[in-house]
């Protein structure tokens, strides 16, 4: 009996009251499953806390729903537009690419481009085969014929391939020629191997040509067992510029592509210029054919575009400056950025619902064996009226999701100094190939994710989760504490995602007195950053509730926020590092990595930034003297003694997880109050490798000074101001004791401060504030 399963995802993240929303669902061991439309309230099942709170809301979308096994097309290709079937050769032909493999020896074979239906053995392809050697094959339905390079491709170099096939001879030939230079491939020249290769057979007959085949680059036709039409054969690797033409090609011709010229003799059927299209701003999905027939290909599963080419001298690092000479499109057979589901159910909204956090729960089954989930959501306004925002930072829960970093870090006990503690779904995720990585893993090749999605599960969105490296509540499920904590403080608040930021620049923030932020706002767009600033500096008062917040830079295109894109330089805390002259995202242009290097560190922003991250037990915060000072007193009102969140629902205290430190040098504004610290940390906090230049003895928590939390107060022009409160953590100490502590007493008093319509306390810089230099 096969277990019942339930996964779901939605089309967009954030709706208001009354407008559509679509639910897509794939079922395992059940036709079956219940719906019920809940508000999520509280997620960390820590017994020091409330436990799991959900409400359940009307809906006319409530019942039995029919749901089945969706398939899923995983890996990224190119798919040409061919209409007329000119890429079905009844003649003579030629194919060239110039090709980069990142994992030649995968054991599976591998089609760079080709017309080619593995299940009907018919069409043509060149490839790579399961020991890795490029090859060429060819069939009519019945044999497939095959003509194999002599000698294997190198991971990680450059190669210029062709096949010719003279339809008067069937004479086949096979090139293979190694194109690397001293910058764009593994190895260099000292390394004594044999990149060339060429071979000639002949072949019985011509292909064969089914309508219904695709020409595909990084992939080949097939079927799923339940012969679903499907891509197979997918390709690790880069494709620069590639071609066809409708004659076999002489020698001395593919040297002449092979130098770089634009082919340009009459027979050719499509000459696709990777490089073509690209702007400042960001690269399309759409590969150009500069031949006659615009045979353009479009990109599946979004295949990395903006990587260096075969022709990458090592001079410039960005596409945008030498846009030729990064023609590269990378590939992976387990990227995934839409499951393409058919929708379940469309659901419009109930017109009075509240802002809030949502999701469909869905349950099957029975007993022990029951299966739920839930799909998660987020209600915006339809016309703000609280003088509250709560930001969700749902670029972050992008970047983890699906995260399993858990699994297969090799320093991860390292990192945390705890082993990770597993549940089912952690399993369940690890095991599965079909719901796709996070910005946090590597593909199977060994290279980066760069691109992550919300149109497929995100496992680890589900508002229970809890991270097992650190075995606490984590990005959705921790953030929710301060949902439940302001419930329980009677606040009036409405919800916003970052996707509406980014959309919205400013104006998303603007009708609200105050926002506060999630415990983990990391991934930041520039257009997120920019209506951060604008907001804050034009009277706007803002609660950093978190810490490691503003750090990554990330990309969203315009129209299409389900998929965010981040690369990662070599300088900061990373779980990758993307290759040299890869550091620009396609997605906008900028240059992936810390906000820190491109000028805009944290602490210009919210007066603090990530100082360390680590696992293991929290700490407490003890006042400062600034507390006292009469311009901020207020912040501290009611609060008993120096200690504040010495408890807390991760690892028992309200500075942990990430740790985020005022620095005058870094940008802090010279008149920040600094309210509280923490501070002995154990081992496992380490101070953040921006802050290092050499790396010595003593960089961790017992040691080195930089690695606590400040909690921290400044004023803004116009009336704004900003309150920090300096750690991941400190968002689930709010929860303790049934809200009644010293933490959630502080952030009380700058909440009712902040959203206030009077003047804050301490608005005016004055002369006894501190200006030191």
């Amino acid at each position: 009996m096969t277990p019942v399963r339930l996964f779901g995802y939605t089309d967009r993240i954030s709706v208001k009251p009354g407008e559509t929303i679509q639910f897509h669902v794939s079922a395992e061991g059940t036709d079956t499953a219940e719906a019920q439309l809940v508000r999520l309230i509280h997620g960390d099942q820590n017994p020091s806390g409330p436990g799991f709170v959900e409400e359940e809301v009307a809906c006319t979308a409530n019942g039995r729903w029919r749901v089945e096994r969706q398939f899923t097309q995983v890996g990224s290709f190119l798919e040409v537009d061919d209409p007329e079937a000119r890429l079905a050769f009844t003649n003579s032909f030629t194919l060239f690419a110039f090709v980069h493999p990142t994992w030649p020896a995968s054991g599976k074979r591998q089609t760079i481009i080709g017309r080619w239906d593995g299940d009907r053995k018919q069409g043509y392809g060149i490839g790579i085969d399961e020991k890795g050697y490029l090859q060429f094959w060819s069939g009519r339905g019945e044999e497939i014929e095959r003509l194999t390079a002599t000698v294997p491709l190198q991971v990680q170099m450059w190669y210029f391939v062709a096949v010719t096939f003279d339809a008067e001879t069937r004479r086949t030939t096979l090139h293979q020629v190694g194109v690397g230079n001293r910058y764009n491939g593994l190895l260099g020249k000292v390394a004594l191997v044999d990149y060339e290769s060429r071979s000639s057979a002949t072949f019985r007959s011509m292909p064969g040509n089914l309508a219904s085949t695709p020409f595909l680059m990084a992939g080949s036709r097939s079927r799923d067992a339940q012969q679903r039409a499907c891509v197979s054969e997918l390709y690790w690797g880069k494709i620069d510029r590639c071609g066809a033409f409708g004659q076999a090609l002489q020698s001395a011709e593919l040297d002449t592509i092979r130098s770089e010229l634009v082919p340009t003799m009459d027979s050719l059927v499509a000459y696709w210029d990777t490089s073509a299209g690209y702007t400042d701003r960001g690269i399309g999905d759409v590969v150009v054919d500069v031949g006659r027939y615009k045979l353009n290909a479009r990109g599946y599963n979004r295949p990395v575009r903006g990587q260096t080419g075969w022709n990458w001298d090592g001079f410039t690092d960005c596409f945008r400056l030498a846009p030729q000479e990064f023609g590269g499109i990378e590939f992976h057979a387990d990227a995934l950025t839409d499951c393409n589901w058919k929708a379940t159910e469309t659901v419009v909204l109930p017109h009075g619902l509240k802002s809030g956090c949502y999701a469909m729960r869905l349950r099957s089954g029975w007993g022990k064996s029951v299966s739920e989930e839930h799909v998660v959501f987020f209600v915006r306004p339809r016309r703000p009226r609280a003088r509250i925002a709560f930001l969700f930072p749902t670029l972050t829960y992008l970047a983890f999701a699906n995260e399993r970093l858990s699994f297969d870090h090799p320093e991860r006990e390292a990192l945390t100094g705890q082993s990770a503690v597993l549940s089912d779904i952690d399993i369940e995720m690890y095991m599965r190939n079909d719901f796709g990585l996070s910005t946090y893993d590597m593909h199977a090749d060994g290279n980066g994710v760069c691109y992550s999605s919300y149109h497929r599960p995100v496992m680890n969105m589900r508002p229970r989760y809890r991270m097992p490296s650190l075995d606490v509540a984590s990005g959705l499920a921790a953030d929710l504490s301060i949902i439940a904590w302001l419930d329980h403080s009677g606040f009036e608040y409405e919800v916003l995602t970052d996707e509406d930021l980014h959309r919205d620049g400013s104006e998303a923030l603007s009708p609200y007195a105050c926002v506060i932020s999630g415990s983990r706002p990391e991934y930041y767009t520039e257009q997120m950053l920019d209506a951060t600033e604008d907001y804050i500096a034009g009277g706007g008062r803002y609660i950093y509730a978190g810490g490691n917040g503003f750090n990554a830079t990330a990309g969203i295109r315009d129209g299409e926020p389900w998929i965010m894109e981040c690369r990662r330089r070599d300088d900061g805390y990373k779980p990758w590092v993307s290759r040299y002259g890869e550091h620009y995202m396609a997605t906008d242009g900028m240059r992936g990595g810390p906000w820190k290097v491109l000028g805009r560190a944290t602490q210009k922003l919210v007066g603090i930034g990530l100082s360390s991250s680590g696992g293991g037990r929290s700490e407490l915060y003890r006042r400062m003297p600034d507390s006292y000072h009469r311009t901020v007193s207020w912040i501290t009102k009611g609060v008993d003694g120096e200690i504040i969140g010495d408890a807390g629902l991760a690892n028992d205290g309200a500075a942990g997880l990430a740790l985020d430190y005022y620095d005058r040098a870094l940008g802090t504004p010279p008149h920040t109050k600094i309210i509280a610290s923490s501070g002995g940390h154990t081992d496992s906090y380490v101070v953040n490798q921006q802050l290092v230049l050499y790396s010595y003895l003593g960089l961790y928590g017992s040691y080195d000074w930089r690695v606590h939390a400040d909690m921290t107060y400044f004023t803004a022009p116009h009336g704004g101001a900003v309150f920090a409160c300096g750690s991941v953590a400190f968002a689930q100490s709010l929860p303790i004791n049934n809200f009644r502590n010293n933490a959630s007493r502080v952030l009380g008093n700058v909440v009712e401060a902040f959203a206030g319509a009077g003047r804050l306390p301490g608005f005016a810089w004055v002369n006894e504030e501190k200006q030191w230099a």
